[in-house]
């Protein structure tokens, strides 16, 4: 399917109405996943008369010009719905739009398949030469304003000396971010890898001492890539977003710890208090990998949205 146009982080798509308009009554259920204003809007045009289950991943955050028009056809979408999944218990009570809809609400957190740790000599090898036997605090995500890399960036400056920073992503931010990095004469500490291919991912998180998500804003709802930190047993350092899901997947003091947002002083002494302790980075790790066995594969999730489905069709 073809988007023709990316408006303020939303693709439009006059092809997707179309399409949907002929393949509508193949299927007894639409799962729609939120926020997706031009699938919601296809939903609507297209006429359907079946089921549809809404999938809550974030509100709109920061586009309020696109939520002022969009609103309407949002709370259609919440009332069409017969439930609305939400990945986290913080997320599901605090969102303003899901509180008249509180008989539909479901939880079912974010599930990922069992993870390929398999790593490429050649990544480690690389991995290595950077950190020059300094444990590492990795992470990964776009270089965008919601993530906080500015956060850890400051941060590494307040790192014990056996400490360096890696960063996986590309994004709009990445000059500014090195312009920060030079600044605070970084740049044997932080290092910014660009996009990592699929094939690397399991060298890094395999690599690391800590992950560490900065992120400052609601839009960061989840946090998935903690999850699959998690799964190579890695411990945690995140941010208290208020109304967010990010610091109830990394539960406090069982697979990190979690920190004010915007302060780059608390990250550091954070990330320091774990690595500073060997058997307080083991604790946490080990709670991370119970924690994502006990409530974030995928074989869970799936679990969870089969009996929606079931219950939705019969109208329970």
């Amino acid at each position: 399917m073809s988007y023709t146009k990316k408006v303020a982080s939303t693709y439009l798509s006059t092809s997707m109405i179309g399409q949907l308009k002929k393949i509508k009554n193949q299927y007894d259920i639409i799962h729609i996943h939120h926020p997706d204003p031009m699938a919601c809007l296809a939903l609507y045009l297209s006429g359907y008369k079946g089921k549809v289950i809404c999938h809550w991943h974030s509100d709109i955050v920061r586009q309020k010009t696109i939520l002022k028009f969009y609103k309407p056809l949002q709370t259609w979408m919440l009332k069409r719905a017969s439930f609305i999944v939400g990945t986290s218990p913080i997320y599901l009570d605090y969102s303003p739009f899901l509180q008249p809809f509180k008989e539909k609400l479901r939880l079912v957190p974010i599930g990922i398949p069992p993870v390929d740790k398999i790593t490429k000599e050649q990544t480690i090898q690389k991995i290595k030469s950077l950190a020059k036997g300094r444990k590492i605090v990795y992470s990964l995500g776009r270089l965008i304003y919601y993530k906080g890399y500015q956060y850890l960036i400051e941060a590494a400056q307040y790192l014990n000396e056996d400490i360096c920073v890696i960063i996986g992503g590309k994004g709009p931010l990445k000059e500014e971010f090195e312009q920060s990095i030079a600044k605070f004469g970084l740049n044997d500490k932080v290092f910014l890898m660009g996009r990592i291919e699929d094939e690397d991912l399991s060298s890094y998180f395999s690599s690391c001492d800590l992950f560490c998500l900065p992120s400052t804003e609601r839009s960061e709802a989840f946090g998935i890539v903690q999850v699959e930190a998690m799964a190579y047993a890695k411990p945690l350092v995140a941010t208290k977003i208020e109304g967010s899901g990010v610091s109830w997947v990394n539960e406090e003091n069982v697979s990190g710890l979690n920190v004010k947002i915007e302060d780059a002083k608390d990250l550091a002494s954070k990330i320091n208090e774990i690595l500073e302790c060997p058997e307080l980075t083991d604790k946490f790790g080990q709670g991370a990998l119970k924690r994502y066995e006990d409530n974030f594969t995928q074989e869970k999730m799936v679990k969870l949205i089969l009996p929606l489905y079931e219950q939705a069709l019969n109208n329970i």
